[in-house]
């Protein structure tokens, strides 16, 4: 192996390995979304911690919430009367005392860190409890000549639950210094024109910051590595477009059989003319010599999923078989009770898998799959597992297409054929940031609503009058209405006055009893299925949720969505959730209770909610308030599937790497060259393996 290759595979390895991690460890490493190397180097800071303010404790009062460090004397230890009360130390200067607190652990650990009458250097966030300062968990404790030895400005990370930030840089103390010097992969000439420095200057440069100024997204550095991502991006969808053009032309089968038109003829719905349009569009790509690469966006129920089936059925058509790919298992479920009867009922075969199906029924499952036995396959990323071949696989289509890498097109397209693809969105994108994504891949859209669905009553209410909500609600399930309430947390956090689905679903059961139910992504497959199917069926009237439900659920008689702490979702989380009610001719509403503490975007995001239903409307006061993270419902910044790149900041990066692809892929489509290898390196280093792989199968 090559010393280049080797230093690749040890930045693609798992945190596990690295110096003060371990078995034990990695998983609280893995929540923070840094299971290898590479991802930990790429966990960047936001802000800085300045350690320089040195006062005396008299003057702490005015430092409340701050991190100072202070040379102190130990006066005195007192131990935890009982249980769960924290150890403390009295530290004294000339003007006062303060407590220092630790909660767990074993008293003789503090007390022979702390020993009494030492004096010694802590550093650490000043608060007050019982009008007494304090410094619970000092970052540093340090004997007075190691003063040097506590930083002056840290960095701080985004943390995780089991993660501290002290923690957090010993793993990077360790990980830095080994860094790689890596071959380049950038043009040379765009590297002296920028003054950029090299992969391995930034990363260093990165996780060093000196000023404020070094943090924000401007800074070379964290240009030179939002460059490397978003060049990746682009030459990953590059390499996906020319892998649809076959080395030969091969003409399309004919077709065995007329599917299409029974199938629409026997839906319960006429089509819209925007369906109309958008299958014209598809069927003109699939007619054609190379398979199809389009983009469906379709705003929450404006009926996408038909269109995608009834494009699904050209394959079918032709003897082949047809695939459709669902972020998440409920979503793959809900696909299967809709479209299964449509389907079979013109003679179609379909099944549906997902990382839940085990045993023999698997193995059952993908024999007739190889066979041909199956026409239509509905699942989640199970579909693209190393296990999963289809005998003629013609046609795929990508529901909530942005939670899956571009590369994934390449995986499936090795299952068979040739496939033509179609990827969908119910999430709107603002044009600038669809060209900055997807270039100028060939779109289609579904706008509007079907016939029949009523405008969605949008209203804010602020959470002191939940009692009223309560009682409104009482009268709808009365009625025969049912009702998601969503929350934004799971478990009541001690950081958060955010009302928790289980506290919320604890403190309603008392008022609804047996009529309400639950819903979160920490439940087990098993659980939430009996969840969802005791609401579908009506046995519980009202669903508390995380944003779980957010996309694919489809529950006609749900016509209301309250939706706690609104102020604290993106506006297309918002708009998402709202499209779970309003999915059939019933009046639906939407309640958005909010805390009285609105900044002036939450305040802008709940006015937008209230004036408009239209998501591309939505989509684009989104990218203005929040940055295109929050427009495909992802982060609150920077852009879905990204890390180190931000669409408001870096804009101009994604022109000057389609410019660079298009000369890669004219000069070096193969990536044969020097540069081209190099290239192969950032692939990897990005996850998109499988982009590297295909050229490596030239």
């Amino acid at each position: 192996m090559s010393a280049t290759n080797s230093a690749i595979e040890r930045l693609l390895s798992s945190v596990q390995y690295l110096k003060g991690v371990g078995p034990r460890s990695a998983p609280r490493l893995q929540r923070l979304g840094t299971p290898r190397v590479i991802d930990l180097l790429w966990h960047l800071p936001y802000a800085l911690i300045d350690r320089r303010q040195m006062p005396q404790i008299g003057d702490l009062s005015r430092f409340a919430g701050q991190t100072v460090t202070l040379d102190v004397m130990i006066a005195e230890h007192r131990l935890p009367l009982r249980r769960g009360l924290p150890f403390k130390a009295v530290g004294r200067d000339k003007t006062g005392t303060l407590d220092i607190v630790y909660f767990g652990g074993r008293a003789g650990i503090w007390q022979k860190s702390l020993p009494i009458a030492a004096n010694k250097i802590i550093s650490g966030k000043i608060d007050y409890f019982a009008g007494r300062a304090q410094m619970v968990h000092p970052d540093y404790v340090a004997d007075p000549g190691d003063l040097t030895h506590i930083r002056q400005a840290e960095p701080y990370y985004p943390l995780t639950d089991g993660v501290s930030n002290k923690y957090l840089r010993q793993i990077l103390t360790q990980a830095l210094p080994t860094l790689p010097n890596l071959p380049e992969w950038l043009d040379k000439t765009l590297l002296q024109s920028t003054n950029w420095p090299s992969w391995q200057a930034a990363i260093q440069a990165v996780h060093a910051p000196k000023r404020e100024e070094d943090l924000q997204p401007t800074n070379l550095a964290r240009v030179r590595l939002a460059y490397d991502e978003i060049l990746s991006h682009q030459l990953a969808l590059a390499l996906l477009r020319q892998s649809l053009v076959p080395a030969v032309t091969t003409r399309r089968p004919a077709r065995q059989r007329d599917l299409r038109e029974l199938f629409i003829k026997n839906l319960p719905f006429a089509l819209t003319e925007a369906q109309k349009t958008c299958l014209r569009e598809i069927d003109q790509d699939m007619q054609a010599s190379q398979p199809m690469l389009r983009l469906l966006q379709g705003d929450v129920g404006s009926g996408k999923t038909v269109v995608a089936v009834a494009s699904l059925l050209n394959a079918i058509e032709r003897g082949q078989q047809a695939a459709l790919m669902a972020p998440t298992e409920i979503l793959a479920r809900q696909h299967e009770k809709t479209l299964s009867p449509w389907l079979e009922a013109i003679g179609l075969r379909v099944a549906t898998l997902t990382g839940r199906d085990k045993g023999k029924a698997r193995q059952n499952l993908l024999r007739d799959l190889r066979a041909g036995q199956i026409d239509l396959l509905i699942g989640t990323h199970a579909l693209i597992e190393d296990g999963v071949k289809f005998q003629n696989l013609g046609a795929v289509a990508i529901d909530e297409q942005h939670r899956f890498g571009v590369e994934q097109r390449l995986r499936l397209s090795h299952k068979g054929g040739e496939p033509d693809l179609l990827v969908m969105t119910a999430t709107p994108i603002p044009r600038s940031l669809y060209l900055a994504l997807y270039g100028d891949l060939a779109t289609s859209r579904v706008s509007g609503k079907p016939p029949g669905r009523q405008p969605i009553d949008t209203r804010t209410i602020a959470i002191d009058r939940l009692d009223e909500v309560i009682e409104g609600l009482k009268r709808a399930i009365n009625e025969g209405q049912q009702v998601y309430w969503v929350c934004p947390l799971v478990h009541e956090s001690e950081l958060s006055d955010l009302a928790a689905a289980e506290a919320r679903y604890a403190e309603l059961k008392q008022i609804f009893g047996t009529q309400i139910g639950i819903l979160h992504g920490q439940q087990t497959a098993k659980v939430k299925d009996a969840a969802m199917q005791d609401f579908i069926a009506g046995k519980t009237r009202i669903m508390i949720s995380t944003t779980v439900i957010e996309v694919g659920v489809d529950v006609p008689n749900a016509t209301i969505m309250v939706i706690d702490h609104a102020e604290r979702f993106g506006l297309a989380q918002l708009h998402q959730l709202r499209g779970r009610v309003g999915r059939s001719d019933k009046k639906s509403s939407c309640i958005l209770l909010y805390s009285y503490a609105l900044s002036s975007v939450a305040k802008s995001r709940l006015q937008i909610m209230r004036e408009t239903e239209d998501g591309f409307l939505i989509a684009e006061e989104d990218l203005k308030l929040r940055g295109a993270g929050e427009i495909l419902g992802k982060r609150q910044s920077g852009l879905p599937g990204f890390r180190l790149a931000d669409f408001q900041a870096h804009q101009d990066l994604f022109k000057t790497a389609q410019r660079d692809v298009q000369h890669i892929m004219h000069q070096d489509p193969y990536l044969l060259s020097e540069r081209g290898h190099n290239l192969r390196l950032l692939l990897r280093m990005f996850g998109r393996e499988n982009a590297a792989w295909y050229v490596q199968s030239g």
